[in-house]
């Protein structure tokens, strides 16, 4: 069978290849509280995820279990996580500092490639890991980062340049790489 040209990484660049992703990875409100590991009912597409234990009858295979109910909106982490599923990427609901922390299900990628997972901010906190409420993205394209933050509200595209004009996200901490795909992870 031929693989979904929808699931396939875009060919097209930035707003371009954002137009063609599906309405619901579009359309995303942005919100604080729809973050990994938030409790239900706020997030009940956690659900969703593999290691939450579920009856089998609910599960419809991995599209329907890599893709997260965005309609009440996401935050950075949750979004990003959403777009990869998308393209069969896995990426277990880790918050930021976990993630950057994580060999698992991600490894660090210098430099980052297409649907890499991208985080910033604003440099070192005390007392706190590194990565902690680090703003993650996708990277896009060259110079280019899918995400969604509470400045766009919605999903947008910006550079990284953009992101380095702006305190809260003027450090580039690093990319990370999802190690397997849906279809790997499973077997």
């Amino acid at each position: 069978m031929p693989p979904d040209s929808s699931r396939q990484v875009p060919a097209t660049h930035g707003p371009d290849a954002l137009r063609r992703l599906p309405e619901a990875l579009r359309n995303v409100a942005y919100s604080a509280a729809r973050h990994p590991g938030a409790a239900t009912p706020e997030c009940p597409s956690d659900d969703d995820h593999p290691s939450v234990e579920r009856p089998a009858t609910d599960l419809a295979g991995p599209t329907a279990s890599h893709s997260p109910d965005l309609t009440a909106g996401a935050n950075c982490q949750r979004y990003a996580y959403a777009v990869l599923g998308h393209f069969g990427l896995r990426i277990p609901p880790l918050r930021s500092a976990e993630l950057w922390a994580d060999t698992a299900a991600t490894r660090r990628a210098h430099p980052p490639h297409h649907l890499d997972l991208v985080l910033f901010d604003a440099g070192p906190v005390p007392g706190r890991p590194p990565g902690y409420g680090a703003h993650v993205g996708v990277h896009w394209a060259p110079d280019q980062v899918l995400h969604l933050c509470r400045e766009g509200g919605v999903p947008v595209v910006w550079s990284y340049a953009d992101f380095a004009a702006r305190p809260r996200y003027a450090r580039f901490l690093g990319a990370k790489r999802a190690v397997a795909s849906v279809g790997e992870a499973d077997r």
